[in-house]
């Protein structure tokens, strides 16, 4: 049966992607809320219990791109089943673990790469098949998957931590993905079959241009999380630091990542009206000033405040660049591309994360972490303002013309 676009069945399929993005998002959250007691439990320095988490983000990444090829070619339920059943196997595996390089392993090639990687990209680009009026808010929607994620998680896997231990957490967390992602996925089972009109951008661009096009994209994907990464990994250290109890910290990242889905919410209606690039421009700005704002400001009440800001600001920022590719690039493509930009976003995380345990371990503070990530910031607020003075290029022309 073939369903149009914006239509009924659209906003059930959103609704069944939304909640798989928000289980299998666990994959992403699970290493930073545990980083205190790996590095306790297998003796290694912030860097290191940083590590785990940059090796799954790596694995997310390169596992989302793998995914949006298979979706692109089979249609999303069937790695989306996957993603499932790897989960459960990654997160016992990981429970499991001996030492902590198997801890490593098994959570970058596991948990990362054949686990939590459908559930961004390729979930994300299936989505954008499905809408055209609405596709700013219903990529918002389903973006929002890892950041309900980091709300929902957190604060329940802190207290089965502290309850039963991080091993026997995990296990519980591999049961619920297998146990909700399965039935799920056969909800995903039809493929998009929408003939669109190719964009203005898209048609005045020509082929020889995307490739660059390409490149920009993935390197403004990479630069804003490197800055995103520091209060998203570091926080709950980072509370830990200032003599705040651990579980202070758990409700700071789920205060983020809450008021991140407010963020992606009112940017994909937002994007509905101004494009993905004015939305870029205003979530760049906005990130930039919340990482200056953390400097000075480190008392608790402030913090918080300090942290809803952030998680406002950096909210619309990722899935803006989906709907960019879907304005530049076929829709047959969309899977793949989308999911190469988002898996820069993703190691853009990675990066950022480890990096600024690095700068902590030789410093002893965050302070210069913090400006770490205002300096990758500004190289992604001047890539926005190049693609938005693209744009207005072609239309002067056209004028003149």
């Amino acid at each position: 049966m073939n369903h149009l676009p914006d239509s009924r069945y659209s906003w059930i399929r959103l609704a069944a992607s939304i909640a798989l993005a928000t289980t299998g998002g666990i994959g992403l959250w699970a290493g930073v809320v545990v980083l205190p007691f790996i590095q306790a439990d297998f003796h290694v320095d912030r860097a290191g219990a940083s590590f785990p988490y940059t090796m799954t983000m790596i694995g997310f990444a390169f596992g989302g791109i793998l995914s949006g090829k298979l979706a692109d070619k089979f249609g999303i339920m069937i790695p989306m089943m996957m993603s499932g059943v790897m989960l459960c196997i990654g997160f016992f595996a990981t429970a499991m673990a001996p030492n902590y390089w198997s801890y490593v392993a098994t959570s970058a090639l596991i948990i990362g790469a054949l686990g939590s990687g459908t559930t961004f990209g390729p979930l994300v680009a299936d989505v954008s098949l499905w809408f055209q009026k609405r596709r700013g808010i219903a990529v918002g929607i389903v973006a929002s998957g890892n950041y309900l994620a980091g709300t929902i998680w957190p604060p329940l896997l802190t207290y089965l931590t502290q309850q039963y231990g991080w091993r026997s957490a995990f296990m519980f967390i591999g049961v619920v993905c297998v146990v909700i992602m399965v039935p799920l996925s056969l909800m995903l089972r039809e493929r998009a079959s929408l003939v669109e009109r190719p964009s203005a951008a898209a048609t005045s661009q020509g082929a020889k241009g995307t490739g660059f096009l390409q490149a920009i994209l993935i390197l403004a994907g990479l630069s804003c999380c490197v800055a995103m990464s520091m209060p998203q990994v570091h926080i709950l250290a980072y509370c830990g630091d200032l003599g705040f109890d651990r579980a202070v910290g758990a409700q700071m990242l789920s205060v983020m990542l809450g008021f991140g889905v407010v963020s992606r919410l009112v940017s994909g209606y937002l994007s509905d009206h101004i494009g993905g690039i004015g939305t870029l421009i205003i979530g760049s700005f906005l990130q930039c000033l919340a990482l200056l704002f953390y400097i000075p400001f480190n008392g608790l009440t402030s913090l918080y405040l300090v942290t809803a800001l952030f998680g406002l600001a950096q909210g619309g920022i990722v899935p803006s660049y989906a709907l960019i590719v879907r304005d530049h690039f076929p829709a047959k493509e969309a899977g793949v591309r989308i999911s190469m930009v988002l898996t820069a976003t993703v190691l853009g995380m990675a990066l950022g994360g480890w990096l600024s345990g690095v700068i902590f371990d030789h410093t002893g503070s965050y302070k210069l972490a913090f400006l770490h990530g205002v300096a990758w910031n500004l190289l992604n607020m001047a890539i926005a303002f190049w693609l938005l003075i693209g744009k207005i290029r072609p239309k002067q022309n056209a004028a003149l013309a």
